[in-house]
């Protein structure tokens, strides 16, 4: 059993009866207390998706969850719905565009390394690789000599996601993109 402490973000846990998957951890620790810091977690229901917001101390004891990790590529969106096809099996696993809507700013088909997440064999949400490489679609024309500044301009990728990038990338180019800081890294 972890301390509360040791959870980190797309953990499944077992609280108050339900499984719950953890979206978002934010750690504070607040300065007149003699004691640990406190972890408010994001968490939604596996079952119903309903969001909950807690507040652990560092020190509390949770029991995690079974969590089973496949390895998985997009398929198609139907509606709401995304689906995605498991690399080994080809099991197809639909997930509500709610559920993933921040990861779905980097995903596309040819996107590798996407983890789908099952809590009881049920899928619940997406796990994506640190970096990921996508096309730019739109952006302003390329300055000539524009590798020698620091300067950026607006580029539009093909998932819809606007992120800074050097002056001298051009629409068409490939590019490595942080997925946790939606920041440019290099040209691929």
């Amino acid at each position: 059993m972890p301390r509360a402490s040791e959870i980190k973000k797309n953990s499944a846990i077992e609280f108050e009866g339900n499984v719950y998957f953890v979206r978002d951890i934010e750690r504070s620790v607040p300065q007149g207390r003699a004691g640990g810091s406190l972890y408010r977690m994001r968490l939604y229901d596996v079952v119903t998706n309903n969001k909950v917001d807690h507040t652990f101390k560092d020190s509390d004891m949770l029991n995690l969850a079974d969590l089973t990790r496949r390895s998985a590529t997009f398929s198609y969106s139907d509606g709401d719905e995304y689906v995605f096809m498991d690399s080994e099996d080809f099991t197809q696993y639909s997930l509500n565009k709610e559920a993933i809507e921040d990861e779905l700013l980097f995903v596309t088909e040819e996107t590798e390394g996407v983890v789908v997440i099952l809590v009881d064999d049920a899928p619940v949400a997406l796990d994506l690789p640190p970096t990921v490489e996508l096309e730019i679609v739109d952006t302003a024309p390329s300055v000539k000599g524009g590798s020698a500044t620091a300067r950026t301009k607006p580029a539009t990728l093909p998932t819809g996601l606007v992120i800074q990038v050097p002056e001298h990338i051009a629409s068409g180019d490939r590019i490595r993109v942080n997925v946790e800081e939606r920041k440019f890294m290099s040209r691929v």
